[in-house]
């Protein structure tokens, strides 16, 4: 996948250095010479422009990217200037990081569904996220073992967890179902709220557009969500 990371503080290089050496192709952005000087041999490409210039930000390939995340962490105007410049070129995938709760409710109020909090998660989870098919987050409890949450996969959707027999067909535990709900935030904007159901049962149906929580090793999980 190609993408393309602005802002390369501490988060961002890392994010930027951990997505290529999966094989990724990168692009790191920073309008600071130093910062662009200290990845330009750890990723594919590092460019050195200020990305609140319209002008300037047009000389990116923004359309052939798959995915664009705004990491610039201290001067919040040129983030929040950066992400608009990004949504109304309308790239395929944008994502911003935030620092404050006020911040995080300017970004929603923009349409940015999915912000970063480096203060809260590691580029290593955030690298998971954007890496593997349906996966909404993650956390390594211990050395190949972790809890995931993902979406439901289509051939899921209508079965219960009985049908299915996750665990003794993909060796991985259903521990419960997230379900997406709306509610508006400081400002009266409608946002994503996530209500946890509890403990599945033998007879719990999974729906389209369910998050699922899973306990297991990471190949098997890799396994189920490939199917």
């Amino acid at each position: 996948m190609k993408y393309i990371i602005i802002g390369l503080g501490n988060f961002g290089s890392s994010l930027a250095e951990k997505l290529t050496n999966m094989g990724h192709e990168v692009i790191g952005v920073d309008h600071e010479m130093h910062k662009v000087e200290a990845v330009k041999e750890k990723v594919s490409y590092a460019i050195c422009l200020d990305s609140t210039d319209s002008m300037a930000v047009e000389s990116l390939p923004l359309q052939n990217t798959d995915v664009v995340i705004v990491c610039i962490g201290r001067d919040v105007g040129a983030n929040i200037m950066t992400t608009a410049l990004m949504k109304k070129t309308k790239v395929p995938r944008l994502l911003s990081r935030s620092n404050s709760a006020l911040h995080e409710t300017v970004l929603e109020a923009m349409g940015i569904d999915e912000i970063l909090r480096p203060e809260e998660e590691s580029a290593e989870r955030w690298v998971k996220r954007l890496t593997t098919s349906r996966l909404v987050d993650s956390f390594e409890l211990s050395k190949g073992f972790s809890v995931i949450e993902a979406i439901v996969p289509l051939k899921f959707v209508g079965k219960t967890v009985e049908e299915l027999d996750v665990m003794k067909v993909f060796n991985v535990l259903v521990l419960t179902i997230i379900k997406q709900t709306k509610e508006r935030n400081l400002i009266g904007i409608p946002r994503k709220v996530a209500k946890v159901q509890g403990i599945v049962t033998a007879k719990t149906v999974f729906s389209e557009g369910d998050i699922m929580v899973l306990y297991g090793k990471d190949d098997d999980i890799q396994n189920l969500l490939k199917e």
